[in-house]
């Protein structure tokens, strides 16, 4: 008899992208935390999206692979080059782009973003996250993820239902992932499109 997958198997696992500076010691703070970080992910059910390069990328995933609910598939990479052979070597699921740095609006698209560290890269996939209504966690480290915690974006209203709407800091791995397991089920809005301002939606007035 042929079995076929359940409801429950044909469930999405959601996507959660770490971001962060492409080049961290080894054992230092920020290697330590990425790596917790991809670990916890996929304990809580989550997949891992990345960059796919060094650095958090590279740590995120390896934690991820060290996780005990860790399955085939579990780290996935969108490269900004065109050679899988760039991915570090605990990715399952390479992508390469070759979009450069455009590849970040395609890892801003995770179903929530976590940042720790980071330089313009980073900022730049936090903006889009903002931007595409995604749930964004920022580390309070050196860099971008410290300076944006516990901050706003911008004064757009992206969810009218959640007063607190920000960019959510945390002070560890675990504070960041119980942020993700707590609201990322109310952060499920999607970008509609860019138009021009003084031109107002079908339906409303002017």
């Amino acid at each position: 008899m042929t079995s076929h997958p359940t409801s429950s198997d044909q469930t999405r696992r959601r996507l959660v992208a770490v971001i962060g500076d492409a080049n961290v010691t080894p054992g230092s703070p920020k290697d330590l935390l990425a790596e917790e970080i991809g670990r916890l992910l996929v304990d809580a059910g989550f997949r891992v999206l990345t960059g796919g390069l060094g650095g958090v990328m590279e740590a995120a995933c390896r934690g991820a692979r060290s996780s005990s609910r860790y399955r085939s598939g579990d780290t996935v990479a969108v490269l900004p080059g065109h050679d899988p052979a760039d991915a570090n070597p605990f990715v399952d699921i390479v992508i390469p782009s070759g979009l450069d740095h455009v590849r970040n609006s395609i890892v801003a698209h995770a179903d929530a973003v976590i940042a720790i560290g980071g330089g313009a890269g980073t900022m730049s996939e936090i903006c889009l996250a903002w931007i595409y209504k995604r749930l964004i966690v920022a580390l309070r480290v050196e860099g971008w993820s410290g300076k944006i915690a516990d901050q706003r974006v911008d004064e757009r209203v992206r969810y009218p239902n959640e007063p607190d709407d920000r960019v959510f800091g945390a002070a560890t791995s675990a504070d960041a992932v119980r942020t993700v397991v707590d609201r990322i089920a109310r952060f499920n809005g999607q970008h509609g499109t860019v138009r021009r301002r003084d031109t107002p939606r079908a339906g409303e007035r002017s």
